[in-house]
């Protein structure tokens, strides 16, 4: 005896005013009775098909290709440097880049930083400086920035503060110089090996852009200025940076990412020599509230003038990255993120009011001490009081590129389309 007695067999037929392209017979079918159910079958068996083809015909539409960057170009400091300041003056000596590179590669880190992780997620080699000028290829990008670079120009040299040379208007110039040089040589060159050392310039407005900066004028505005002639600044800070945007918009940019600044309150060189704090003076994460709310009015300026910017660049997507919450996250809960005491510095040694900065000796009681590195920085947030570890570079990574902490909310693999 089977256990189906009868079942709905598809017949195709040319359609009618009254009938449907896709007719049922009921087969198995012994009498009227058995007609009756396999009529009042239809509808049952009919609609979970048609709700699955309705549901998978949606998805198609809503999801969109991944984006293919060719090249990526990075305006920024010391956070996303992987280089250039290092070759333009004197280079950063071990343990910078100890773990991931196994030496020095002038980024001020232990590893990668979160630029590194941007390349890795869209395929792409990590980014050669601008300013190195041996063993760089350019093929699939170049990095502008500086450690110590800020938005705005300023009267310091990189020797009294450690401010870089190489403001954004600078990185800006630069690149529009590589832009058009890059060009001419490779219509010059006949050397196959140099040409794919060189972008191609009908790639340059399919690539994307990214930039990382501002934390410095913060550092500059906190060391020059009263807080209220620091927030006056703001504005035109995040201008300068607006007109940065535009610029490469003018040259054929379309994709930019762009984050705002780090919780600059929980660096721990903020701590280094402040003795008892005052009672408010800390949030409860122990970091200085007020520079820390400093660092957010710059965040809110600058993703209102983000959100101008889509209305005056009709062409241009544009993702406000926020590593801010990525980064104060790990203040709030370093434990259930993997990380020990997130003030807690790796790299250096730093003892009540004895400093000594990563990689250098010093002397403590008379004894020579070497800033050395922690045991395990794989726990460690800060690296050296003022830089991350890679792996918290790799938190921000993970949280903001996957779209999870940007607007719009869509993952960097894709950023390419507006929204």
């Amino acid at each position: 005896r089977r256990k189906n007695p009868f079942y709905l067999e598809p017949i195709f037929r040319k359609k009618s005013k009254k009938e449907s392209l896709v007719l049922y017979r009921a087969s198995g079918v012994r009498d009227r009775n058995d007609l009756q159910r396999a009529r009042l079958m239809v509808p049952s068996a009919v609609f979970p098909w048609l709700l699955l083809c309705l549901l998978t015909l949606s998805t198609a539409v809503s999801v969109k290709q991944k984006c293919i960057f060719p090249a990526i170009y990075n305006f920024g400091d010391s956070n996303s440097d992987t280089g250039g300041i290092s070759a333009a003056f004197e280079p950063i000596r071990a343990p910078y880049g100890q773990g991931f590179f196994h030496k020095p590669t002038g980024r001020d880190s232990d590893g990668r930083l979160t630029i590194d992780f941007i390349a890795e997620r869209v395929g792409l080699p990590y980014l050669s400086a601008y300013l190195n000028s041996l063993g760089s290829n350019f093929r699939h990008g170049a990095n502008f920035a500086t450690g110590g670079s800020t938005i705005r120009r300023q009267n310091e040299t990189i020797f009294q503060y450690g401010i870089s040379p190489f403001s954004l208007d600078m990185q800006i110039a630069q690149f529009n110089q590589f832009k058009a040089r890059s060009a001419e040589l490779f219509t010059q060159t006949k050397s196959r090996y140099e040409r794919e050392k060189l972008p191609r310039q009908d790639e340059f407005a399919k690539a994307l852009y990214t930039f990382d900066i501002g934390q410095n004028d913060l550092s500059v505005g906190f060391r020059t200025m009263s807080f209220d002639q620091l927030k006056a600044t703001i504005p035109d800070i995040v201008s300068h940076l607006v007109s940065a945007i535009r610029n490469i918009y003018q040259q054929g940019g379309r994709t930019f990412w762009v984050h705002n600044t780090g919780p600059f309150g929980c660096l721990p060189v903020n701590m280094f020599y402040m003795g008892t704090p005052a009672p408010g003076y800390l949030d409860k994460s122990g970091c200085v509230k007020s520079q820390n709310e400093m660092a957010m009015e710059f965040n809110r300026k600058l993703k209102e003038s983000v959100i101008g910017l889509r209305k005056e660049l009709t062409k241009a997507a544009i993702t406000y990255v926020d590593v801010y919450a990525a980064k104060y996250e790990m203040m709030l809960n370093p434990k259930k993120l993997g990380f020990a005491n997130p003030l807690k510095v790796c790299c250096g040694y730093h003892e009540k009011y004895d400093h000594i900065w990563c990689g250098n000796k010093g002397k403590v009681n008379n004894t020579e001490i070497y800033g050395g590195v922690c045991r395990n920085p794989a726990t460690a947030v800060s690296w050296d009081g003022v830089h991350y570890t890679e792996a918290a570079n790799k938190h921000v990574a993970d949280r903001t590129l996957a779209g999870l902490l940007t607007d719009p909310p869509v993952p960097i693999t894709q950023a390419c389309y507006r929204q």
